[in-house]
């Protein structure tokens, strides 16, 4: 098997999340100025319970199948690898039609004693199907990415975005006539397809691939043991993940309200949340597919430096990736700051572009906190960003309640809960990797290179805005000089080198030096 590192992997990912980012992006601007917020808006209503059944069925179990299995295969135990995918693909897929018939059943009790607005049935109802389909779907990843082949993940995710664009704005554009609530099934159903077709495509490249993984190796563990250690490293990801999407659907319910609180009506305040998470969170969380695809590389990676006790790789990998995270997240973030009235103007929500500009502030903490969470669970810490996450939590709602009922703050005061909770919960998950891995806090690389790089570039972008006429093609130009100046600027002062160059592929073979 060709040996891949972290940074490959995570390259292939970014490919394909930068991808699926750009057709999102597109995505989020034909919902926003077609189909509208308050659609979007019973959509994401919905999307957190969603999520939350969702976590339920796969329990954490894809990312313990990808560490596993990383494992394994560092000691050559082929044979038991193929037995860790078999054992959670059953589980998934009986947890996954269990939840999903339960939940669709129960659907009009749970929409009647949750949701402020019974119009989201539909929507519950259509989302339902799509945990069976996730929960499959997931095993395949969790097994790819145990391999570090992550390849099949890509691909997989771009055919599924493909196809949740195109069902997704067709079906909700044709359903609009019918009402907003029918426009937000027609998303509902755009996300159906497209799941379904990424399971097809992973299923697929399976079979075209697992006859070039060695069936030798002994079993390590019989199958109860195995099954044991699955859910010990899955049960604190779960209760991480289900605190976080709980949190989420709390703050799907408590945002709305507490707007109404401020003074908008119950439709006003229906489509400022939509605009946040449609527009806000999604300029946001664009820079993060760089983050995502490192933190799901990490995994496996730190895993495999663990299990061979090689612990001045886990130090280095540690350390590249924080670095990295920092090095892209910076220049993103400024371009959101800046640009924030042009680029939320794009979405048709103007209105929003204060609250984007508060969560750019502290947007590098968001980024951090995904990296870093990668980091933990690949060291075998899974309870440690759980811990963290209630303690950000325990910050961030009652500021969050206060703020957001306050006329002269109302969705300002979300913005500063949640950046308050991405300060706490990523200051937390690095003081954890250096006290775990012996990692040094290296404030030249960390802080004074990447800052030094981006306060010329926004330098650069205030005086080209003075003087250059104000179109597309001029922001694209704006954009591009402000991001050369920001790598010439780390190129000189050593925080980008050619090695780091080389590590890329499709890029690195072509750096002679």
């Amino acid at each position: 098997m060709p040996k891949r590192t972290f940074v490959y992997g995570a390259s292939i990912l970014l490919g394909a999340n930068l991808i699926n980012r750009i057709l999102g992006f597109i995505y989020q601007y034909l919902i926003m100025t077609h189909i509208g917020g308050e659609a979007y808006g019973l959509f994401t209503m919905v999307f957190p319970i969603y999520m939350m059944a969702l976590v339920l069925t796969t329990a954490g179990i894809p990312l313990a199948v990808s560490k596993m299995v990383s494992e394994e295969i560092s000691l050559g135990h082929y044979h038991q690898a193929k037995t860790i995918f078999h054992i959670s693909l059953i589980i998934l897929i009986i947890s996954g039609i269990t939840v999903s018939i339960g939940l669709y059943t129960l659907a009009p009790r749970l929409i009647d004693r949750i949701f402020p607005d019974p119009r989201v049935l539909n929507v519950f109802r259509v989302c339902t199907p799509a945990i069976i389909v996730v929960s499959i779907a997931s095993a395949f990843r969790g097994y790819f990415q145990g391999m570090q082949n992550m390849a099949p993940t890509a691909v997989s995710q771009i055919c599924e975005q493909i196809v949740r664009v195109f069902v997704g704005f067709s079906v909700a554009a044709s359903f609009l006539a019918k009402g907003v609530e029918w426009a937000a099934v027609g998303l509902a159903l755009g996300m159906f397809a497209g799941e379904s077709v990424g399971l097809i495509v992973i299923v697929i490249q399976y079979f075209f691939t697992k006859k070039a993984i060695p069936a030798e190796g002994r079993l390590s563990m019989q199958p109860v043991q195995t099954l044991i250690k699955i859910w010990h490293l899955a049960i604190p990801v779960t209760l991480g993940r289900l605190l976080a999407t709980g949190l989420s659907s709390l703050e799907a319910v408590l945002i709305p309200l507490r707007l109404q609180a401020a003074g908008y009506s119950a439709g006003q305040a229906v489509t400022l949340f939509g605009q946040l998470g449609g527009s806000a969170f999604t300029l946001l969380t664009f820079p993060s597919v760089f983050t995502f695809a490192l933190s799901t590389s990490l995994v496996p990676a730190i895993a495999e430096a663990t299990a061979q006790q090689h612990y001045q790789v886990v130090r280095s990998r540690s350390f590249e990736a924080i670095r990295l995270t920092i090095l892209l997240g910076i220049p993103c973030l400024i371009v959101l700051f800046y640009f924030a009235y042009p680029l939320t103007a794009f979405f048709k929500s103007s209105k929003i572009a204060p609250v984007l500009r508060i969560l750019a502030i502290g947007g590098i903490f968001t980024y951090l906190q995904q990296t870093t969470t990668g980091i933990l669970q690949g060291l075998g810490k899974v309870q440690l960003p759980v811990i963290n996450s209630i303690i950000a939590a325990f910050f961030r709602i009652p500021v969050m309640y206060i703020l957001t009922g306050l006329p002269q703050w109302n969705i300002a005061g979300s913005a500063w809960s949640y950046v308050l909770g991405y300060v706490v919960m990523a200051v937390l998950n690095l003081a954890a990797i250096m006290h775990h891995t012996g990692l040094p806090l290296d404030l030249r690389h960390f802080i004074v290179q990447p800052i030094c790089a981006g306060f010329l570039m926004l330098i650069t972008f205030h005086l080209l805005s003075l003087f250059i006429i104000e179109n597309v093609f001029c922001f694209l130009a704006v954009l591009g000089i402000g991001f050369l100046v920001y790598a010439s600027t780390l190129k000189i002062n050593g925080a980008l080198t050619m090695t780091d160059l080389r590590k890329l592929p499709w890029i690195g073979k072509f750096i002679p030096f």
